[in-house]
């Protein structure tokens, strides 16, 4: 029995240690005005905690994923989520993440549950490769 409880408590132990060397995955999320791709005070203040989240824990991908509302064309809003992220990812690699640990997207318009701001933005999710 206390061969048991020892076996457990190693086991226990073992499993604390993976998981605190695997951190979850993270995201963050910058929004945007209006047919805008610039970047406000907020949007720097959250890019920049993604970045230091990266550079904490090397060896993780920041996916950048730029959206759109649904007003306007299909093209325009193509464009502009692709030129969102392209902003985020900009300021990624200022605040020093290596352009090898960012990943990039535009995925055009989507729709929204309460309000087109939902819409206007990118995520930012920081995972293991």
């Amino acid at each position: 029995m206390r061969r048991l409880g020892l076996l457990l408590l190693l086991l226990c132990a073992a499993t604390t240690t993976t998981c605190a060397a695997d951190p979850p995955n993270q995201k963050f999320v910058v929004f945007f005005g209006d047919w805008s791709a610039a970047l406000d005070n907020n949007a720097q203040t959250v890019i920049s905690n993604a970045a230091s989240w990266v550079k904490a824990h090397p060896g993780n991908v920041a996916h950048v994923n730029g959206f759109a509302d649904p007003t306007g064309s299909k093209v325009a809003n193509s464009l502009l989520s692709e030129l969102r992220a392209q902003v985020v990812v900009d300021q990624l690699q200022t605040d020093g993440i290596d352009p090898s640990q960012i990943e990039q997207r535009g995925h055009g318009s989507v729709q929204f549950a309460l309000t087109s701001q939902e819409s206007r933005r990118v995520e930012i999710s920081i995972s293991r490769p």
